[in-house]
């Protein structure tokens, strides 16, 4: 069995073997977790070459100054999964409430009033970054890791959340971010961490039966937020069901950035199109946001439906390496984080694409790893060195019994 990377501060014959050993869980071909980084990696370099493709239009010999400013961030987001696959991920659970609330000052401090556009400055309407000057910190990313940690500690050792009273406190950790995000508003953000409550909460052993209850009443509900909903997030609504409807009234207004996002896939074709040519149309084309939330109708035009089909299918690899790594974790706490981040990560592609071709309206969601923006990216990768940490640590069963449930507990 593998050992964790701590033992290599031992010296001795005995610090050489449990260093052998680190390095075999590092380094076996069966490990799973190779799948999300390799992944992470094609998704990584296919999200800076997209952004090239949407940005540079003029002399292509030259990177763009965003692309470059990327392959940084990058590089950021690479060394923070190395630094946290290094240690044992146990001992976040040790300060897993500390830093959830370190991440709900952030959200709370976007929200006061008086703090200088020069520090939180808003974008679309949305008080959602803090000005560090080399990058813009986004909160609401931070905030998927700790609501992930909070929960997986909470959930490892109880069996509360199998009666529906015991749904609540669960629900009470994810609803006090998702409040602070929609205030901002960034209801896209917010309403991520409602998957992944159910997805942790059914690999925790949770009544299906509970949850399927509760997700039907909150589908017939859905309906009466509207009213509470801001101005710009109805019109998209609005704009979504004209598309459905086949109206053509708001396609220069509201409609402008998904009708031509998906105008772009289209033109893409089966195989796509030259590197010039594809550069030429989206330039002139004039979608709104095409390197970060509409990357994926850039990339699709560039390899048309073949690309749009790869890409998805990374995504697929990402997800699939981190529920094998989840299937085969003995410990509670690394099994529910796994299975809390990969939904983040499928719940946002899903989103996103949706949005590119036009079944789902724009809620501002970035595509994970390929997107521009700092914060997106490199909150990825450490999501990816917290599964890669899970993923080489399984040596002891935990003290207390996890949970497993017959089907009448």
């Amino acid at each position: 069995m593998a050992r964790s990377l701590d033992h290599i501060i031992f010296v001795g014959a005995s610090g050489r073997t449990s260093v052998w050993r680190a390095i075999k869980a590092i380094v076996r071909p069966t490990n799973p977790a190779w799948l999300v980084v390799l992944a992470s990696i094609a998704l990584s370099i296919l999200g800076i070459y997209g952004i090239d493709l949407a940005r540079n239009f003029g002399d292509i010999a030259e990177w763009d100054r965003v692309t470059i400013k990327q392959m940084q961030l990058l590089g950021v987001g690479l060394f923070a999964a190395v630094l946290i696959a290094l240690p044992d991920y146990r001992w976040l659970s040790y300060v897993a409430l500390g830093i959830a609330i370190f991440v709900l000052g952030l959200l709370v401090f976007l929200l006061l009033p008086g703090v200088p556009e020069s520090i939180v400055r808003p974008r679309n309407g949305a008080r959602g970054w803090i000005n560090l000057g080399f990058f813009d910190l986004q909160p609401s990313e931070l905030a998927k890791i700790a609501v992930v940690l909070v929960l997986a500690n909470y959930l490892r050792f109880r069996s509360n959340h199998r009666r529906p009273g015991g749904l609540i406190p669960p629900a009470i950790i994810v609803f006090i971010p998702i409040g602070l995000m929609t205030l901002q508003p960034d209801l896209g953000s917010a309403l991520t961490l409602i998957p992944a409550l159910f997805a942790m909460l059914l690999a925790a052993g949770a009544k299906k039966r509970h949850l399927v209850i509760i997700v039907a009443a909150a589908a017939m509900a859905a309906p009466l937020s509207y009213p509470l909903l801001k101005p710009h997030q109805k019109a998209r609504i609005n704009g979504l069901i004209a598309q459905v409807k086949g109206e053509k009234s708001l396609d220069q207004d509201i409609n402008f950035q998904p009708i031509t996002a998906q105008s772009l896939v289209g033109a893409g074709g089966t195989r796509g199109m030259t590197d010039d040519r594809s550069r030429a149309l989206v330039h002139f084309s004039r979608l709104p946001e095409r390197h970060t939330d509409m990357i994926y109708s850039v990339l699709v035009n560039r390899f048309g439906l073949m690309g749009g089909a790869l890409i998805l299918g990374l995504y697929a690899v990402w997800v699939f390496g981190a529920l094998l790594t989840a299937g085969v974790a003995r410990e509670p706490f690394g099994r529910l984080i796994v299975v809390g981040l990969s939904s983040f990560i499928a719940v946002q592609a899903i989103v996103n694409i949706a949005m590119n071709v036009g079944i789902a309206p724009i809620v501002g969601i970035t595509l994970p790893f390929v997107s521009y923006g700092g914060s997106s990216l490199i909150v990825s990768w450490m999501m990816v060195g917290l599964i890669f940490s899970v993923s080489v640590r399984q040596t002891k069963m935990p003290q207390r019994k996890s949970f497993e449930y017959g089907e009448d507990d």
